[in-house]
């Protein structure tokens, strides 16, 4: 455990957690389930900011105040799950403003090391979403992933045997796809925020379609960032919406802009290419045929 910075605490393995809030060592080295309501976190601690080099999913319970996603703020009675992946920053709540009803599965990176998990967790977009974009589960839904922390929980008290870890990464496992479930109901239950939000990515793209040329291309980085919400939950929210990710979305109305160029103007493959923000004429052109199945100038005839 060291600081890398003076605000900053670096905290690489879970014994070093449980030694920073002051717990007995865990059960398992490489995974832990700690309840807020029942344990006796140090206040000395309050408003510290904390690097984990480990995963960590957490439940509040009883938010006090206001979320916002989007341009809309959202009052929530039940429990509010974040998922943060290793090596963020995050910071513990001050003073009277902690949130002590809750919990947090926390678990190293070497747990699922040997396991597929490890290569698809990255799929998993909720662990790039931003604070504000937080999971929020109905009574029923809080039950159904507190019965599969159950299932960890017993796993880590019980005694090790050949099959614990595998019985604990099948339950994170199960876990992640529920979350995945109930976050798409959440973008339908939601709406009004979503199409608020989708509202808002047609006039970003309308916006930058509607001028003569660009430099370089639109990303999916740069149009999250104009909409102040992370690059992974646009593109869920938009594949729950129309079936297409951010990616997708930019890549049609490219294609469908070149169309309109080619057919109104006598520019050259390369001139629309540069106009649309391409660094190279055959990287429009490889876009163009793979969306189309025909080349620009296969295009352009067609229509002779």
């Amino acid at each position: 455990m060291n600081n890398k910075e003076t605000d900053i605490l670096t905290l690489r393995t879970v014994k070093e957690l449980h030694s920073f809030m002051g717990l007995p060592g865990p059960l398992n080295p490489l995974v832990t389930i700690i309840d807020h309501a029942s344990t006796n976190e140090p206040s000395a601690f309050s408003g510290s900011k904390l690097l984990l080099n480990f995963y960590n999913i957490s439940i509040k319970r009883s938010f006090k105040g206001k979320l916002k996603y989007g341009k809309n703020h959202y009052d929530f009675d039940d429990g509010i799950m974040s998922f943060v992946a290793p090596n963020q920053i995050i910071s513990i709540d001050r003073g009277e403003d902690r949130n002590t009803d809750g919990w947090s599965l926390l678990f190293h990176p070497d747990l699922i090391r040997q396991y597929p998990l490890s290569r698809v967790i990255k799929n998993y977009g909720f662990f790039s979403y931003s604070v504000n974009e937080a999971l929020h589960l109905s009574s029923l839904e809080e039950k159904v992933i507190e019965n599969i922390l159950q299932n960890i929980q017993k796993e880590i008290e019980s005694r090790l045997d050949n099959f614990s870890q595998d019985v604990i990464v099948s339950n994170l496992e199960l876990l992640f796809n529920y979350a995945n479930r109930f976050y798409n109901r959440q973008f339908i239950s939601r709406k009004m925020a979503s199409n608020d939000l989708l509202a808002s990515f047609d006039e970003v793209l309308d916006k930058y379609f509607s001028a003569d040329s660009h430099s370089t291309l639109p990303t999916v980085e740069k149009i999250a960032a104009e909409l102040n919400v992370s690059s992974s939950y646009l593109s869920d929210m938009l594949r729950s919406l129309t079936g297409q990710n951010t990616q997708q979305h930019i890549h049609h109305r490219l294609i469908e802009k070149s169309k309109e160029i080619l057919v109104m103007t006598n520019l050259t493959v390369s001139e629309i290419a540069y106009q649309l923000g391409f660094e190279y004429p055959q990287s429009f052109s490889k876009l163009f045929k793979s969306k189309t199945n025909l080349t620009p100038i296969q295009f352009r005839q067609s229509y002779n």
